[in-house]
């Protein structure tokens, strides 16, 4: 298995953990494994932003386009860093083992411009949101400044990843047909079903252990989740919506999506 050891870039973000709240044996063991697990996350983050570029060129979309998708990945990476840097911060080497990798679909069974809306509507348009509804919701409890600074500049980027998504799909669903908005509709079912497998994996369904460890980045669970279901029903469905798919009826029918 591949090794992500970011121990060197880590130390060229300089932190002073020695200010920092004293952390119980548990909470820190929790926070190590939390930062550890956003490190791992946003490097491997990259290549899903990596697999949009051939989708726009593709699709024949603007340079402009392209390049912001180019600047995303290197977001990613940075990302990574920063998160190494807390690591290193809470005394552990950032150094980590990293999950098997599948490639980003293609979904070479429709044309480029809906392939590239699939893939736009599952990384931005819901993951990129949902993202930056949990990051500034965990910023605010942050008790640590150099750690709600690194925080504020990975949600500064995350807006943007997000954004990227929905002003491209403002600027292509005027040329969508009917019969492409009801696949695009099917697909958002999958999409749905695996955003939320996804981030009930990740957010844990009990409260923060301590308010000192909240104070590190380690959410309340429970609000977290409720968090993530009040942003999809109340921003990314009616957005969708907006742009002519039937996102209401696919997130109603997801479930049915992952029985098929």
């Amino acid at each position: 298995m591949a090794l992500l050891d970011l121990r060197q870039e880590a130390a060229e973000t300089p932190l002073h953990p020695e200010t920092w709240p004293t952390l119980s044996d548990a909470d820190l063991r929790l926070a190590r494994a939390t930062w550890r697990g956003r490190m791992v996350n946003e490097h491997v983050s990259a290549r899903i932003f990596a697999g949009l570029v051939p989708q726009l060129m593709a699709a024949g979309v603007s340079a402009a386009r392209q390049t912001a998708a180019a600047t995303m990945i290197a977001d990613e990476l940075r990302h990574a860093r920063l998160c190494a840097a807390v690591l290193l911060g809470l005394g552990e080497a950032p150094v980590a083992e990293l999950p098997p990798l599948p490639p980003v679909p293609t979904h070479d069974d429709c044309d480029p411009v809906e392939a590239l809306l699939r893939n736009t509507l599952s990384i931005s348009c819901l993951s990129e949101t949902v993202a930056v509804a949990l990051i500034q919701a965990e910023r605010q409890e942050i008790a640590v400044p150099e750690i709600s600074a690194i925080l504020q500049r990975i949600l500064a980027d995350e807006i943007q990843h997000a954004r990227f998504g929905w002003t491209l799909l403002e600027e292509l669903a005027p040329g969508l047909d009917s019969a492409t908005r009801a696949r695009l509709g099917t697909y958002l079912q999958l999409a749905f079903a695996h955003l939320e497998a996804h981030e009930l994996a990740h957010l844990s369904a009990g409260p923060a252990p301590s308010e000192t460890a909240t104070g590190y980045g380690l959410c309340d669970g429970r609000e977290a989740r409720a968090l993530f279901y009040e942003t999809v029903t109340e921003v990314i469905v009616p957005g969708l919506e907006r742009q002519g798919l039937p996102a209401r009826a696919a997130w109603q029918n997801r479930s049915l999506a992952l029985a098929a």
